[in-house]
């Protein structure tokens, strides 16, 4: 018999407050059903986090009543399948205890059969109070271990393995979420049961590729002559079958591929997958497999040492984001915006997401959908940001989570390393007593990370196992907040120490894993939780949605060292968002014109988990701010930049592709009216992975006519353009002019919206906005006089609603 789902709807209950009894979606959460029921206010509305804290201090009740067949009682065994159980839960069975559950980041699987019964059965899951479970489990440890006291905002949650944000964060809203968040199944067996299939790939000096099968399974009979059948279907559609008799329990199946397919990253290839299917005994396993060799290159060299992703033999420069957990709700975050969001990176000539440790190793369809983009995946484990417990039963329940989670991930062609934690060795010097006690929390951490360490490379020795994200290197407890000549760094010297933005071109960082700059969201965001009373950026609700303690400061305190002060909210609202987009084009433009010196830069963060002010480049709702039409720009394949160094100013073409290309193009030195004081044209071949000098100027020689005018680069790489541009000062000095902007609304005869925007003068940072859903193909950009800029409109708004709802940003009209 195939699987059987107890998805659909069930009842939830509270057992602290009798009263409420409400329908519930399974797979779900607490907070939906509430919310869907008018139990509770949404939380992300104005402040009423504050007021539903009173969820997370209940134990609730899910119960669901479904029917047997007879059918089902004939197999020998019936499991019941759970997996991403949100955290602390007993679970009976006609009111007998089956399952005990209290690690969100387990499987969960036992025979039922004893208890079930033809007819109706009821099956009930009891969610405990997570805080008063990590309270008890901090009491019963041998010393103290400093939680994420500052992220958090209920303590110890360090000892419970729950997703870390759930409690808030610096970003995040305090939601602690709880419920079951993948189906619930019942699985008839027969004779054998099926536990794993796995995939491992050989290369051969011909170029082919084995495929080699490996299937667990655990015979219930003795004499079972059961079969397995295995296919694996190419890209193009060709079938290979191989049927295997289940007489061990442990089997290889191997598939010959003589003239494989290649699965490359974005940018550099397409991405084709095998589909593998497994058949054993009714059950079903389905994968879809990408072909193609990795690693990652740490070898010492003049600098220091490498940190460089090899694909099929060449390097590949890594460039993307970090990722938070989709929703601070489970229960909303639904396939369709996991596609949306990742297509949104790859347009934005992503190639890599960081899966950041204090939320959740990610559902399949995450995995998945990288695997079809072509979306490399840094997976840290969970752990982050807080000191966490080395004693036996911690680091025996770790270690079970750890062998699940790779065993489930690692035949994804997309997943490209695994690294222990996000800043744990950092961690170790934020706090009292471990700064005061150094040696005994340090070697509480290499136990903790000795055991993940030895589980991963046990489990999947094809990949790199990294300590620590950032991390010098194997063994290395530094500073690598600072060290830019070895491993991965984080760079926050901008955002928490407060320096300039040219700080960030005073590092060469080989890998930089993170770094950001926070902005506000956009007007048509903040109307969406913020009443029109509270359009201010001190008020009541906007600094409910600011997380970061100083981040309201810190933004406005910058604003003053590069601009003039925003003359309204929205234009405020308007200017963090460029300031966000420049900080992060300065760092990220910087680093790719020292490649190969820097091989990767994940910018800090892609996405939002509720609507909030943060160094996201996506809001919550899905919109696009300006950096993230700039990451499009600055991540392109070939990139036109400019670098002052010394007393030189420099124009570089970076070719992140395995081709080599013909670069035309011309530097241009305007005045503020858009007249021409000098030009230089150009014409070069950029060879594969190339970054060449194409162009330098004396800065005496610009010096002699400061303010007068800025830089302007148009490159043309067989036929895609790229710009971009060079200001002399800070944009606060520089005389710029207000232009009238106009802009044009037409439909295309092929349904496409599109908006021509013109300018008698250069205009800066020229950003339309729609109050309502949808973005543009290219915003946040320089506009020339004589060259009007065509941008495609991508929603479902019709024209008419789309006129009436723009807005045209620009630089010199924010005061």
């Amino acid at each position: 018999m195939s699987q059987i789902t107890l998805d659909g709807e069930w009842t939830l209950s509270s057992l602290s407050d009798l009263s409420i009894s409400v329908p519930i979606k399974m797979p779900g959460d607490v907070h939906s059903a509430l919310l869907g029921a008018g139990v509770i206010p949404d939380p992300y509305l104005g402040c009423n986090e504050t007021d539903i804290q009173w969820v997370g201090e209940h134990d609730w009740l899910l119960e669901k009543q479904f029917e047997v067949e007879s059918t089902l009682l004939e197999s020998k065994e019936v499991d019941l399948i759970l997996s991403m159980v949100d955290t602390v839960a007993t679970i009976t069975l006609n009111d007998e205890v089956v399952m005990l559950c209290s690690n969100m980041f387990r499987n969960y699987r036992c025979n039922v059969r004893p208890f079930l019964n033809a007819g109706i059965n009821t099956l009930r899951i009891t969610l405990k109070r997570a805080d008063l479970e990590a309270k008890a489990r901090a009491e019963r440890l041998p010393f103290p271990v400093p939680w994420a006291e500052g992220n958090n905002q209920i303590p110890h949650m360090n000892t419970l393995r729950k997703m870390q944000c759930h409690s808030g964060w610096d970003w995040g809203i305090c939601l602690m979420a709880s419920g079951v968040y993948e189906s619930i199944r019942l699985q008839p067996i027969s004779n054998v049961r099926l536990n794993s299939v796995r995939t491992s790939q050989q290369w051969h000096s011909d170029g082919s590729c084995e495929v080699i099968v490996t299937l667990a399974s655990e015979r219930l009979t003795p004499d079972s002559d059961a079969i397995a059948e295995c296919v694996l279907e190419t890209p193009n559609g060709e079938r290979i079958s191989h049927a295997i008799a289940l007489d061990s329990d442990k089997l290889e199946c191997r598939f010959m591929i003589s003239q494989p397919d290649r699965w490359w990253p974005a940018g550099y290839g397409e991405q084709p997958l095998y589909s593998l299917t497994v058949i054993v005994d009714g059950q079903r396993v389905e994968k879809r497999l990408g072909l193609r060799e990795l690693h990652l290159d740490t070898q010492e060299d003049d600098a220091g040492s490498a940190m460089t992703f090899v694909v099929n033999g060449k390097p590949i420069m890594a460039k993307g984001a970090n990722w938070i957990p989709l929703d601070a709700m489970p229960g909303k975050q639904t396939p369709e915006r996991y596609r949306q969001l990742l297509e949104d990176a790859k347009a934005a000539n992503m190639n890599m997401i960081r899966v950041w440790g204090g939320g959740m190793y990610e559902r399949g369809v995450f995995y998945r959908l990288c695997d079809e983009l072509g979306l490399l995946v840094w997976q840290d484990l969970m752990f982050a940001c807080a000191l966490y417990p080395s004693t036996p039963a911690f680091l025996k329940d770790v270690s079970q989570e750890v062998q699940e989670q790779v065993r489930r991930l690692s035949d994804h062609p997309s997943l490209a390393l695994w690294c222990g934690d996000n800043e744990v060795i950092g961690a170790i010097g934020w706090y009292p007593e471990s700064r005061e006690n150094r040696e005994k929390y340090v070697v509480n951490y290499d136990r903790l990370n000795r055991v993940l360490q030895e589980v991963v490379e046990r489990e999947d020795p094809t990949r790199r196992f990294w300590a620590s994200s950032p991390c010098n290197g194997e063994l290395d407890f530094g500073d690598a907040w600072h060290d830019d000549n070895k491993g991965d760094m984080h760079f926050w010297d901008v955002w928490h120490s407060g320096k300039s933005f040219d700080a960030y071109q005073k590092v060469k960082p080989r890998f930089c894993s993170e770094f950001g700059y926070q902005s506000w969201p956009s007007f048509p965001t903040v109307k969406t939780f913020a009443a029109e009373e509270e359009w201010n950026v001190t008020s009541p609700t906007f600094e409910q949605h600011q997380k970061n303690g100083r981040g309201n400061s810190i933004i406005t305190e910058m604003f003053t060292r590069y601009f003039r002060f925003p003359k309204d909210f929205a234009q405020m609202l308007y200017l963090s968002q460029v300031q966000q987009a420049l900080a992060i084009k300065t760092a990220s433009e910087y680093w790719r014109a020292n490649k190969p010196l820097c091989r990767g830069i994940l910018y800090w963060q892609l996405n939002d988990c509720w609507p909030v002010s943060s160094w996201s480049s996506i809001e919550y709702n899905g919109r696009w701010k300006q950096l993230h039409y700039h990451a499009k720009r600055f991540f392109a394949p070939q990139l036109a930049v400019f670098v002052e160094e010394e007393n030189t100013l420099s124009l570089r073409f970076i070719n992140d592709e395995h081709r080599r290309v013909a670069a035309t193009g011309q530097v241009t030195w305007y005045d503020w009216h858009g007249e021409v004081i000098d030009t230089w044209p150009f014409e070069t071949k950029l060879s594969e992975d190339d970054n060449q000098l194409v162009w330098h100027c004396d800065l005496d020689i610009i010096n002699e006519r400061k303010h007068q005018g800025f830089f302007y680069v148009v490159m043309d790489c067989e036929g895609k353009t790229a710009t971009n541009v060079w200001f002399d000062d800070a944009y606060k000095r520089l005389p710029l002019r207000k232009s009238d902007i106009c802009t044009e609304v037409k439909t295309h005869a092929d349904g496409r919206i599109v908006v021509t925007l013109s300018s008698s003068v250069p205009a800066f940072f020229v950003h339309p906005e729609f109050s309502g859903e949808g973005r543009f193909s290219d915003a946040s950009f320089t506009l020339m006089p004589c060259s009007p800029v065509t941008v495609e409109y991508i929603g479902n708004a019709t024209a008419d609603q789309l006129e009436a709802g723009l807005t045209v940003y620009q630089l010199a009209g924010t005061y």
